[in-house]
């Protein structure tokens, strides 16, 4: 008790003398938007800091004097202004930069848990940003994450269409996607949640590939994906209409709304959107069953900031995505009285609250937060059965099934600046969080239920040593207690780079990390095979899955007043030891039955290729390829009676993208992107009337080529600008040719785009 009161007065003292002496504070804006991240330093002191989410810094507990503050920052102009202080004085210093490039160095917290500048991170961080996203005409999260380097989403069933996200060749239950910096992606979200969250809820979207993201703990292996939502910056509104036609042959509309308020202080905002979706079923082959699947999905949120005194900040975020799914025959009956049909209602809820404060002349930061997400789910899988005594228990107890997941998390995280810490600075981090996620799915008529609750007490302890303006060591240990792994897991990370000038940047990491035996997202897929459906089955004695993952890397860009190029290539290797597989261990009275198991080991590793240039504003090109292969060191038995195989089903050895961007004019541009798939081997069951074997195949090649043109018109009569654009996706329509047919097919034998050829047009409205 006495400790506990010691240290309450020594926190308390520390806050009320960064509460006295003079001080001195500012914003930063370029072209009337703030600017997050860039460094301010104070001379003669040196001190420096950087200008927070909204643009703003201050120095306190300053003695008086005269002072140079000097704002810099990769893709400005170094800002300079001289002041003189008095004592007890509060001195408002604030900057507008000219932005003279494009920023290839932006701000990110994904790789550290803390604001760094995107060439000084240890780890890569990739970027993809709001401006990027409404270029590429995306209209969710599934859509955009294509044109990441190292990831890949794909389509794995063919009559609900849920996606799943590949890193560096591992599937989605090795990813970790956050939404604002929390695990808010259960395992059931996982099987629909990237194509549920609309884009124009997204700021921007950091991506970490491979171990070094340890720090946030399981499921983090393959890397992690942190969402990060709309953040106020000023008073603001947009409007957004489109109208997509699929083939013509099925109709898709879009309709999104944002606003933003902020008050004169810019002390508090809010930030709100809104997204109702249409969009028809779509049938490939004239079969009367649906390849894409009807979608009702309206969603709204907000996120609200607070910032009550200089030092202090509060954030909350709330969301609310309801969605209505339904594929498979197309007819105008209840799901039940289908040949065949998937049918999904979705209502989510999910938010998050932080409060940070900052102290010690920001140098320390405190930061409290709690996230939470629940999904209620009502749905249908099933096949309309042919034998009279089948027909007859079918129509009195059809397979209709519940879901719920509840996602809770808490937890605290202390950041501190050591200015000499050996003739460099050291931050450290120190932070403890714990996780409760609660899954329950059932299907009675199937005897089918997952009933889980994983527990996961979670610790982390970080160093980001910058030895030397130009070496970096970031090291770290995260300790899990998890309630489905018999005992506790410390993950260690560490990563060194290198800065050679001011243009190049070399990398080396190592981390291990692990997978519990819990319930992942493709587990609680039903698929249709054969006649029947297919689940997934736990292994009794299933153990944690654990991991080791090396990279390397060398970053360069070259800039100059106009022009800006570079490139990012990276090796990268994951060892996986008693590695997560499905065994098929045959079938009952409902279909194939798969069991999951611990294998033996397994490998992925590869190259990553990324390719940039920026020329003026006026053309921007950025492109990523990988080059991979993934095997287990022992052959799995995916289909009974072929063959074992050692490859990993579904995951090609190349794949990769490209995005070029060109404004014509300040009011013309055009958009022009591509996306590659190399072949990959997968499984096809026998059952429909063209599919009478089981078996391996490789898939063809195929290419995706999208285009987008897009004109401005401002009105200085009512003060906005209505912007008209139009494109076609997939223009070359490679589309699969050869799915299954009838009530019979097996849903998960999908490849290739998740569209064919689709035209739209819009039109977007904002001031």
């Amino acid at each position: 008790m006495k400790n506990t009161i010691t240290l309450i007065c020594l926190f308390t003292a520390i806050l009320i003398q960064a509460q006295n002496g003079t001080k001195i504070k500012g914003t930063v804006v370029s072209k009337n938007e703030v600017v997050s991240g860039v460094v301010i330093t104070l001379y003669p002191t040196k001190k420096t800091t950087t200008t927070d989410a909204n643009g703003r810094f201050s120095f306190e507990a300053i003695t008086s004097g005269t002072y140079e503050v000097q704002v810099s920052g990769m893709g400005f102009q170094t800002a300079k202004k001289r002041i003189k202080t008095e004592e007890n004085e509060v001195q408002i210093v604030d900057f507008d930069l000219t932005n003279f490039q494009n920023d290839l160095a932006e701000v990110v917290v994904t790789g550290t848990k803390t604001f760094k500048r995107q060439t000084k991170s240890p780890v890569i961080v990739n970027v993809l940003d709001s401006k990027t996203l409404n270029n590429l005409q995306v209209c969710n999260l599934s859509e955009g994450l294509k044109f990441q380097p190292g990831l890949r989403v794909e389509t794995d069933c063919q009559t609900c269409n849920y996606q799943q996200l590949r890193m560096n060749g591992l599937a989605g239950g090795y990813s970790q996607i956050l939404i604002n910096g929390r695990p808010l992606f259960s395992p059931l979200m996982g099987l629909y949640g990237m194509e549920q969250l609309p884009v124009n809820m997204i700021e921007r979207i950091e991506v970490i590939r491979g171990g070094g993201s340890s720090l946030y703990g399981s499921s983090a292996i393959g890397g992690t994906v942190n969402v990060i939502t709309k953040i106020p910056k000023k008073d603001a509104f947009e409007i957004n209409s489109t109208y997509y036609n699929i083939d013509g042959k099925s109709n898709d509309y879009n309709l999104n709304g944002n606003a933003t308020l902020v008050n004169e202080d810019k002390n508090a905002g809010i930030s709100l959107f809104m997204t109702h979706r249409e969009r028809q079923h779509y049938d490939a082959n004239g079969d009367n069953f649906s390849e894409i699947p009807l979608i009702e999905n309206n969603s709204i949120g907000a996120n609200f900031f607070l910032l009550p005194t200089d030092n202090q900040k509060i954030e909350l975020s709330i969301s609310n995505l309801n969605e209505y799914r339904f594929g498979g025959e197309i007819v105008d009956k209840p799901a039940y009285l289908t040949l065949q049909s998937e049918e999904r209602k979705h209502k989510i809820w999910m938010g998050s609250l932080d409060y940070q404060i900052n102290f010690d002349n920001q140098k320390s930061s405190l930061i409290t937060y709690g996230a939470w997400q629940n999904t209620d789910r009502k749905h249908y899988t099933g096949t309309f059965p042919e034998d009279p005594i089948a027909i007859q228990n079918h129509l009195e107890n059809p397979p209709y099934g519940i879901s719920n997941t509840q996602t809770l998390q808490g937890g605290i995280q202390f950041n501190h600046k050591l200015e000499d810490f050996l003739k460099g600075t050291n931050t450290l981090t120190i932070g403890t969080e714990y996780i409760s996620d609660k899954v329950f799915d059932e299907i009675k008529s199937y005897n089918y239920i997952v009933d889980q609750h994983t527990k996961d007490f979670g610790s982390f302890l970080q160093s980001d040593w910058e030895i030397s303006p130009s070496l970096d060591l970031l090291s770290g240990v995260r300790m899990d207690a998890h309630n489905l792994v018999d005992k506790v897991i410390f993950s260690p990370r560490i990563s060194l780079l290198y800065k050679y000038k001011d243009n190049s940047q070399f990398r080396l990491s190592y981390g291990t990390g692990f997978r519990a035996p819990q319930a992942f997202d493709t587990d609680l897929h039903i698929a249709f095979a054969g006649g029947g459906v297919s689940r997934v089955i736990y292994d009794p004695n299933l153990i944690e899955e654990r991991s080791k993952s090396w990279s390397a890397s060398i970053n360069y860009d070259k800039a100059t007043e106009k022009f800006i190029a570079g490139f990012t290539l990276e090796g990268f290797y994951t060892h996986l030891k008693d590695a997560f597989i499905l065994q098929n261990i045959g079938e009952d009275q409902f279909g194939q039955i798969f069991e999951k198991q611990n294998g033996d080991e397994a490998t992925v590793q590869g190259i990553t290729i990324e390719l940039r240039a920026n020329y003026n504003k006026i053309a921007q090109l950025e492109s990523g390829f990988t080059f991979q292969t993934s095997q287990f060191s022992k052959a799995i038995t995916y289909i009974n009676r072929i063959t074992p195989t050692r490859d990993f089903l579904r995951t090609p050895n190349q794949y990769g993208f490209a995005n070029l961007t060109f404004s014509a004019t300040e009011r013309l541009k055009l958009n022009l992107n591509y996306v590659f798939t190399g072949s990959m081997k997968i499984a096809h069951f026998a059952g429909a009337e063209n599919q009478t074997t089981d078996e391996f195949l490789n898939t063809k090649t195929f290419s995706e080529l999208n285009s987008k043109i897009a004109y401005t018109i401002p009105s200085e009569k009512y003060k906005m600008n209505f912007e008209i654009y139009g494109g076609i996706k997939n223009i070359f329509n490679q589309y699969q040719a050869d799915f299954d047919i009838g009530k019979n097919r097996d849903s998960n034998y999908v490849y290739g785009p998740g569209l064919p050829r689709t035209t739209f047009i819009g039109i977007k409205i904002s001031n």
